[in-house]
C-alpha cells in the first residue's frame, strides 16, 4: 500500500483519486463507514481510493500537554486501510503551516492542485482549514468551483449514540474492553519493541514481554486477557498481562507486561502486537511474591477460560 506525504506533489498515477477525508485514528464503525464510501465510489469510476489521517493528531499542536489518547499508530491504520480496500493512506503532517491553511488554501491548493482529487468523502461532522473556518457547506462551495465532488456519511448509531473515538476511549478508561471491540469492530491493541526489564517476572515463574506504551491511550490500570502477535512471523500467543505501574516493586514505571502462555522463546527486540480482550482485576499491591504470584496463577486460569470460550 502507498504511504503519501501531503507535502509532495500527488504521483500521476494517484492523481484524479476519491479521498475520505478525516483522522480516522481509531478506524472504528463509523470511520470504516466512511472510508467505505469513498472506496466503493473510486471502484464505481475505476479511479484510486485513498483514506487520510493527520499526523501529529491536531491535538498535539494545540495541547501539547494532553494525556495520551491515540488508538493506533500510523502503521495500524496503514494496515487497517489497506484491509478495508484502500489504493494508499494519506498523511497529512499537522504544523503550524497546515493549521494555518485556510479553507480555501486547503480546498484549491492543497486536494485540487498539489494532489489532484476528484472526489471527497467525510463524515457529517468534518471541519477544516484554519480555525476551522470550513465546514461541509464549504467543502461543497469551493470544491465546485474547482471540479471536485463531494459526498457525506451520516454517523454510524449504536446503542442510541453515535460511534465516535471519544466513546471508544471511555470504555478503555473503564476498562469495558467488549464495548471498545464492538465500536472498533476488532479489540484495542497496542503494539511496540520487546525491550528488556528487570526480569522479577522470570524468578517467580512469569516472564514477561514488556512494553512501551507511548503515545497510546492508556486503559484502565489492570490485569487482561489478552492475544498476541509476533510481527515477523505472525504467531499468535495468548496470555494474561498488566498494564501500570507494578504497585507492588519500587520505583513505579508504567509499561505493558503480558505473560503468553505456553511460550519460551525469546522476543527481545521483537515488534508486537497485544489485543486487550477481558478486563479481569485492578493493579493491586500485594505483602510477598508468595502471595503475588498466587493472584497471578489465579489471573491465568481466568484468563485462559475467557480466551478459550
Amino acid at each position: 500500500m502507498r504511504w503519501l506525504d501531503h507535502r509532495e506533489r500527488m504521483p500521476d498515477s494517484l492523481r484524479g483519486a476519491v479521498i475520505a477525508l478525516g483522522n480516522f485514528d481509531g478506524f472504528h464503525l463509523g470511520h470504516q463507514a466512511v472510508a467505505g464510501e469513498a472506496i466503493r465510489w473510486a471502484r464505481e469510476g475505476g479511479r484510486p481510493s485513498i483514506v487520510a489521517t493527520f499526523d501529529p493528531h491536531p491535538v498535539r499542536l494545540f495541547r501539547p500537554d494532553a494525556p495520551p489518547f491515540r488508538l493506533t499508530t500510523l502503521e495500524q491504520r496503514q494496515e487497517l486501510y489497506l484491509a478495508a480496500g484502500a489504493t494508499a493512506m494519506m498523511v497529512f503532517h499537522f504544523d503550524r503551516d497546515l493549521a494555518g491553511t485556510t479553507a480555501d488554501g486547503f480546498v484549491r491548493h492543497l486536494l485540487h492542485d498539489r494532489l489532484g482529487v476528484a472526489g471527497v468523502v467525510t463524515g457529517e461532522d468534518f471541519t477544516f482549514g484554519k480555525d476551522r473556518g470550513g465546514n461541509l457547506d464549504v467543502l461543497r462551495d469551493l470544491g465546485a468551483q474547482v471540479g471536485i465532488e463531494t459526498r457525506t456519511v451520516p454517523p454510524v448509531m449504536e446503542g442510541g449514540a453515535p460511534v465516535s473515538s471519544s466513546r471508544i476511549r471511555e470504555a478503555l478508561r473503564q476498562g469495558d474492553c467488549e464495548t471498545a471491540a464492538r465500536l472498533l469492530t476488532r479489540p484495542f491493541a497496542i503494539r511496540g519493541v520487546v525491550q528488556h526489564g528487570d526480569k522479577v517476572g522470570r524468578t517467580i515463574g512469569y516472564p514477561t514481554a514488556n512494553l512501551p506504551l507511548e503515545g497510546y491511550l492508556r486503559p484502565r490500570y489492570g490485569i487482561y486477557a489478552v492475544t498476541g502477535r509476533v510481527l515477523a512471523t505472525g504467531q499468535e500467543l495468548m496470555g494474561a498481562a498488566n498494564i501500570g505501574v507494578r504497585p507492588t516493586f519500587d520505583p513505579p514505571k508504567e509499561l505493558l507486561e503480558p505473560y503468553f502462555f505456553d511460550f519460551s522463546g525469546d522476543l527481545y527486540g521483537q515488534e508486537i502486537e497485544v489485543a486487550f480482550h477481558h478486563f479481569l482485576r485492578p493493579e493491586a499491591k500485594f505483602d510477598s511474591l508468595e502471595a503475588l504470584q498466587a493472584q497471578m496463577a489465579r489471573d491465568c486460569d481466568e484468563a485462559r477460560r475467557l480466551l478459550d470460550g
